[in-house]
């Protein structure tokens, strides 16, 4: 898995990627990131990658000729390989490349969006910064434009730091235990083909299992007595079946808390649906 990050700030990037699950994933060769100072294609002797907006307005934005010139230096693919018609974005991949411009403007960066980056031999991410970008780079050559909130930034660095965390978790073998992407937070349509079936043809339940696009579960460790705060007595009870009946629970009562939009389109069985009457929710 390759990422090419253009930036205006390529120093930026020598901490966020030096640390954790991205450096020892770039360590052991299972991702490549390179960064490219985007100034290096600016010809005027200011290296100036900036100008003022026709028609006027505050601030700054971007030049398109130096954000062209990167790409064809990276001989990245032609736009209209990379793009066929699909319901992500403004389109799916043809080709094992995407061309992605970070911007406020952008859809929502999510899990799933990850997950099928991490799918890709190849993610180049465009750094915007000042007011925009040309919109020239978003209509001729980034094949998607992506925000990581509803919330306004300095500029891109950021988010492609956060994009490329969110992607490398994904990439086979950078986790430890590879289970653990499967059953996180918002990790949708995994859990039910993981689970093994009983003699009748029934998912047997899995206790350390949660998920399904659901928060995830709370979490306790020793000492299961700490200052009088007890870890709940489910999970220290040794029943898995009764750990997971918590935990499966806890997690919709988490979610329907602090992300109530997550429930709609989870995987919710009979028995989840039984949990959120309980708590006074119903689909």
């Amino acid at each position: 898995m390759k990422f090419d990050i253009i930036t205006i700030f390529p120093d930026f990037f020598r901490g966020p990627l030096d640390y954790g699950i991205v450096r020892r994933a770039r360590e052991s060769g299972l991702v490549e990131v390179r960064v490219h100072d985007l100034r290096g294609f600016a010809h005027d002797r200011h290296r100036t990658v900036d100008d003022r907006p026709f028609g006027g307005g505050e601030g700054m934005v971007l030049k398109p000729e130096p954000v062209f010139e990167c790409l064809e230096a990276l001989q990245v693919s032609p736009r209209e390989q990379r793009i066929r018609q699909g319901p992500e974005s403004r389109g799916t991949q043809a080709c094992k490349e995407s061309v992605v411009l970070l911007s406020a403007q952008g859809m929502l960066f999510h899990q799933r969006l990850a997950a099928g980056l991490a799918q890709l031999e190849r993610v180049v991410l465009i750094c915007g910064r000042y007011e925009g970008v040309d919109e020239r780079v978003s209509e001729f050559l980034a094949d998607r434009e992506i925000s990581v909130g509803d919330y306004v930034v300095s500029g891109g660095e950021l988010p492609a730091a956060i994009v490329v965390d969110a992607v490398t978790r994904l990439v086979p073998g950078a986790l430890g235990n590879e289970a653990s992407a499967r059953t996180e937070s918002f990790a949708a349509g995994e859990v039910k083909f993981r689970l093994p079936l009983d003699a009748e043809g029934k998912r047997i339940p899995d206790s350390t299992i949660s998920a399904g696009g659901l928060l995830d579960y709370p979490h306790y460790t020793r000492p299961a007595d700490f200052r009088g705060m007890k870890a709940p007595e489910p999970l220290v009870s040794g029943n898995h079946e009764e750990i997971r009946r918590w935990r499966r629970r806890k997690a919709l009562e988490k979610t329907l808390r602090n992300r109530p939009d997550l429930l709609k389109p989870a995987e919710l069985s009979a028995e989840d649906r039984e949990m959120l009457e309980a708590l006074g929710f119903r689909l």
